[in-house]
């Protein structure tokens, strides 16, 4: 009898706990980074994140992850190279995480802290605008993260023994629901 009151007492307390929950996924992305050397500009774009948000007791947190070998600059030896300076065999991931109050979710404009996780190394950024733009259920979030090679790291790649420069710019495009 205690086993069933107990089983009880678990199963009320997660059904209102799923009750009390938000939850977000997100539906479409397009992650770019982008690097500038003397002598030309890349942009490497990934549409393979992936992400969820659970919203509780006012706060929500967010999680997104893109596999480093996903994005594409339109050069597979270029492609093969990040991959090998950013070593994405030992780290295949970037993560992003996030924590904001669940009243922001219907704000236009939005400051987010993010926590980004690449190359074995976690950068936090602080206040980086993002815009939105809600659509019945879909929340659609643009922005760009001002991250430099520097702040994972990475040895910077050189062309002509000239590396490219510091700057990073790694530009949000999403499409999230709550589901």
């Amino acid at each position: 009898m205690f086993k069933n009151f107990a089983i009880g007492i678990i199963l009320s307390t997660a059904l209102t706990f799923a009750a009390d929950t938000d939850q977000w996924v997100l539906d479409t992305s397009t992650l770019s980074y982008h690097v500038s050397h003397p002598l030309h500009q890349i942009d490497g774009v990934s549409h393979a994140a992936r992400g969820k948000g659970v919203c509780h007791d006012e706060r929500c947190d967010f999680l997104i992850a893109v596999p480093v070998k996903s994005f594409d600059s339109g050069d597979s030896n270029r492609d093969l190279h990040m991959i090998q300076v950013t070593r994405g065999a030992q780290f295949p991931m970037v993560t992003l995480r996030t924590q904001l109050p669940e009243s922001s979710l219907n704000q236009t404009s939005v400051s987010l802290d993010l926590d980004v996780e690449f190359v074995g190394h976690a950068m936090h950024y602080s206040h980086i605008p993002f815009q939105q733009t809600v659509n019945g259920t879909q929340h659609h979030i643009s922005g760009i993260i001002p991250a430099k090679v520097s702040d994972f790291a990475i040895d910077p790649p050189s062309l002509l023994t000239i590396p490219i420069k510091d700057e990073m710019p790694i530009k949000v495009d999403m499409i999230w629901h709550k589901g």
